[in-house]
């Protein structure tokens, strides 16, 4: 599970050849549900900053399947940090079991504050977090901060699960904060003209205008629903849900599904870093 595998050589054509990509594939132990993920390095002359986690594990007598992309901003201690941690401060808190919701808000809150605790080694970065736990196969809870974005197909349709947090969208909260949100001509609006995002992990020099709450929500998985995809902007802004949940859909092997969305995205000329997660949760 989780090997690094490398691509053919269409990677390396569509990125100029400075491309570094891994991708990985894994399934449940007790049921249909399969997973593929596949990260591709953007054109920044900086490391990958993107992130991510999948894999199933046991909990008291529960099989979870966990899911997560972490996008990181000036440099990638951060994101490294959560690939770390917060699935592990998530399962370790005590309302886990009967109170998911809780739970989540509680581990990302501690999380954060651990970031900043230890920001004399992890720097002024930060990083977006989505994040998603399948419990036995059959329930769903998805949180995030930022724009990283968690789509579900139920028969074909797009449902996106998570909600993209943008400045221009939580400029009130932001003011209210002490802060501002610049949107200059051919800019993407920015906190205090810095930060594309309105909540993320980490970002100390900016934390007080800032918010690491999640949104938290869950969803049942029926006969309709078919595949998840958890993905950075770097696909999302070249690529809506429903396109994203089309493409996947023709690729039964989710291995193969995420790669193509990257393959896809690249084509598409998206330049940052481009991160998928592909579950799909029927044969």
């Amino acid at each position: 599970m989780g090997n690094l595998c490398c691509f053919n050589s269409l990677f390396s054509q569509l990125a100029g050849g400075r491309s570094s990509c891994s991708s990985g594939k894994g399934r449940s132990n007790q049921g249909p549900t399969k997973y593929g993920f596949s990260l591709v390095k953007g054109k920044a002359s900086h490391p990958m900053e993107d992130f991510h986690v999948a894999k199933f594990v046991q909990l008291q007598g529960r099989e979870l399947g966990l899911f997560a992309i972490y996008d990181g901003h000036l440099g990638d201690s951060v994101p490294a940090y959560l690939q770390k941690h917060l699935f592990s401060n998530i399962l370790n808190e005590e309302d886990f079991r009967n109170d998911p919701h809780r739970a989540i808000l509680k581990a990302y809150e501690r999380t954060d504050q651990a970031i900043l605790s230890h920001s004399p080694d992890l720097g002024r970065g930060g990083s977006t977090a989505v994040t998603a736990i399948l419990i036995n196969g059959r329930k769903l809870w998805v949180a995030n901060v930022g724009d990283s974005r968690a789509v579900l197909s139920r028969r074909g349709q797009a449902i996106q699960l998570s909600i993209d947090h943008e400045p221009n969208t939580e400029r009130g909260d932001i003011e209210n904060r002490g802060g501002f949100v610049s949107n200059m001509p051919g800019d993407v609006a920015r906190v205090n003209g810095q930060l594309a995002v309105s909540r993320a992990f980490g970002d100390k020099n900016l934390k007080s205008h800032l918010s690491s709450d999640p949104d938290v929500t869950n969803a049942d998985v029926d006969g309709d629903t078919d595949i998840l995809i958890l993905a950075s902007d770097g696909l999302w802004k070249v690529m809506s849900n429903q396109e994203a949940v089309d493409i996947v859909r023709k690729v039964k092997d989710p291995h193969k599904a995420a790669k193509q969305l990257a393959i896809e995205a690249l084509i598409r000329e998206s330049k940052d870093d481009i991160s998928c997660i592909v579950v799909r949760f029927k044969g």
